[in-house]
């Protein structure tokens, strides 16, 4: 985490993406952890894409993950594109994956971090929904509830669908948790 970071979260503060809404969305190319060639643009073509940027010994990204998936199995597939970018290899991430539940595509963006440098990325998970027209819809740093619940209802407006509760009752959820 960074000083900055640091301060903010002894401040009580949430600390923001480097991309806030409204920024357009860096291009990017990334190799999923099947081998196959991943573009921003092509996805885009689509509809919305969700990119959710992580490290897997990130305990805020385990915590993350599956309340993601359920996003996936809720609005995943036809016009919208959900990714997680990985800052780990390919062996890492499948281990990962495979413990928390997740099964919609990740790109490996290791060794270089040139994706995350383009994003400014200073904490994971950072989470961007980006419109079709390449601007940032929604940009969340740590895990904010509120803004899974905004992500939940801007896809749905995007695929037409009802918006779905991703938090079920009874389960404890805080309000943020730091990245």
């Amino acid at each position: 985490m960074s000083l900055k970071g640091y301060l903010n979260l002894l401040l009580g503060r949430k600390t923001m993406a480097a991309l806030t809404p409204g920024k357009a969305a860096p291009g990017f190319s990334l190799k999923t952890t099947d081998g196959q060639e991943a573009t921003l643009a092509g996805a885009l073509k689509k509809g919305p894409v969700l990119a959710a940027f992580f490290k897997v010994n990130c305990p805020t990204c385990q915590f993350t993950f599956p309340f993601l998936q359920r996003l996936y199995e809720a609005y995943g597939g036809g016009h919208v594109t959900f990714w997680g970018v990985s800052q780990n290899d390919e062996d890492e991430t499948r281990e990962f994956c495979k413990e928390f539940g997740v099964r919609f595509p990740i790109l490996i963006d290791a060794g270089t971090f040139a994706a995350s440098r383009e994003y400014g990325l200073t904490n994971v998970p950072s989470i961007f929904l980006i419109s079709p027209d390449n601007k940032v819809k929604v940009s969340s740093v740590g895990f904010a509830k509120a803004d899974i619940e905004q992500i939940s209802a801007e896809v749905a407006r995007a695929t037409s669908k009802s918006a779905v509760r991703v938090f079920r009752p009874g389960e404890v959820v805080p309000a943020y948790k730091p990245g």
